[in-house]
């Protein structure tokens, strides 16, 4: 396919595609430490400090639609003892803690080979031209 037939191709089905092939990889690894992708968004928002339930989900609820499930994902990492909860707190247990390190690097090396390849700039380049995508039919995007 030449750089033409390539310019008329769907970005609807090129994004899918990407998003499913990405998010497919990242959740089989995720998986192999009983982790779902909102359960690790959850861990990763504790390791920052602790958090009441309201603020870690006020920062999760957009991410890839959770919305109201985002509950049950943090009562099931309170119940696999990663968590506890406090007064009015939720904070890493040393074992959550522990899993937050080793899958930290993991998220890293799913990183590395989701990038293989690919130049910074590139990927940037493609970001930017998504992001413009999205403010021209109305969406919203972050944005440099």
């Amino acid at each position: 396919m030449d750089n033409a037939d390539l310019a008329r191709q769907p970005i609807g089905y090129w994004a899918w595609a990407a998003h499913k092939a990405a998010v497919t990889f990242i959740r089989a690894a995720l998986a192999e430490h009983d982790l779902t992708q909102p359960r690790w968004w959850v861990l990763n928002q504790l390791a920052e400090g602790d958090k009441t339930r309201a603020e870690v989900t006020a920062v999760l609820e957009g991410y890839l639609d959770v919305g109201s499930d985002l509950q049950p994902e943090i009562d099931a990492v309170l119940d696999r003892g990663w968590a506890a909860s406090g007064p009015a707190e939720l904070s890493l247990t040393e074992d959550g803690r522990a899993l937050h390190a080793k899958v930290a690097l993991l998220q890293q090396d799913l990183r590395a080979r989701i990038h293989d390849g690919i130049a910074d700039e590139e990927y940037v380049r493609v970001l930017e031209v998504l992001q413009r995508m999205i403010h021209n039919v109305g969406g919203k995007a972050w944005h440099h």
